[in-house]
């Protein structure tokens, strides 16, 4: 029998407390760091914490599956499939830098139905149900009124592939900053989606990001009000360049981002 998403939040709720104790534990610790990639890195951390979360939300909804960051032989999520990333922002983490989040997704019925990003070392954690609108620390928050673009913060990201794609990256990214209010960059999608949602950024864009990167920031943003879309506009699905936005300035970073023969 299927558990109603509103008690699911609660136990998965429990379950963050309890993930971003650990962080916390972890982040008065020596970093113990080992690279993925050129520039991609992984810590104790990231693999004590998604062990954790994969055990406990197994109980919580028992005969679930997972795409987790750590562990993942797959991208697709089925039904009822958690999609974790355990620390968004290691590399934030290896260094002391506190945006770091935990983010959560429940993919169920052909999308997020649930989503939680916990920023545990500023103490902050943003969740959603789907229908259920978005919240923060017990209390609801929705995108900003702010318009036009002038008046509009926007942050991004860059990939781990950014050697290759430096000129593409560098060309965007001129391209808002001479048009936005300011650009910013903290090094950890889930918070950006997560303070879009809150109405502290305007929009958020970046390319070649992973379902864990996004789940629970997707529907955060949309359960707060806002548009989460492709580059193009287009809807916006796994694997696809992601811009989030408080909907009102959304068809202006549209214009922005979208170059002949890219998406």
């Amino acid at each position: 029998m299927s558990i109603p998403e509103t008690e699911l939040l609660h136990r998965v709720l429990d379950v963050v407390r309890e993930s971003g104790d650990l962080v916390r534990e972890h982040w008065k610790r020596p970093r113990n760091v080992r690279l993925k990639g050129r520039i991609d890195l992984v810590t104790d951390t990231d693999m004590a914490v998604e062990a954790f979360l994969k055990a406990r939300l197994e109980q919580v909804l028992p005969g679930s599956t997972f795409v987790a960051e750590e562990s993942a032989s797959s991208l697709t999520p089925g039904e009822d499939c958690w999609i974790i990333d355990p620390i968004d922002g290691t590399t934030n983490f290896a260094h002391g830098v506190p945006f770091v989040a935990t983010s959560i997704g429940l993919w169920r019925n052909g999308g997020v139905a649930l989503g939680v990003v916990d920023i545990p070392v500023m103490g902050e954690t943003f969740w959603a149900t789907r229908g259920g609108g978005a919240w923060c620390n017990g209390e609801p928050v929705h995108v900003s009124r702010r318009m036009p673009l002038a008046e509009s913060l926007v942050a991004t990201g860059f990939p781990y592939t950014i050697s290759e794609k430096v000129d593409e990256v560098v060309d965007r990214l001129r391209r808002v900053l001479v048009e936005a209010r300011g650009v910013r960059r903290c090094g950890a999608a889930a918070v950006d989606l997560a303070y879009v949602a809150a109405g502290r950024y305007e929009a958020f864009y970046e390319d070649d990001l992973k379902p864990w990167d996004t789940a629970a920031g997707w529907l955060l943003v949309e359960e707060a009000g806002g548009a989460v879309t492709s580059f193009d506009g287009t809807a916006y699905g796994f694997g696809r360049a992601l811009l989030a936005t408080n909907g009102l300035v959304h068809q202006d970073m549209v214009s922005l981002l979208v170059t002949e023969g890219k998406r």
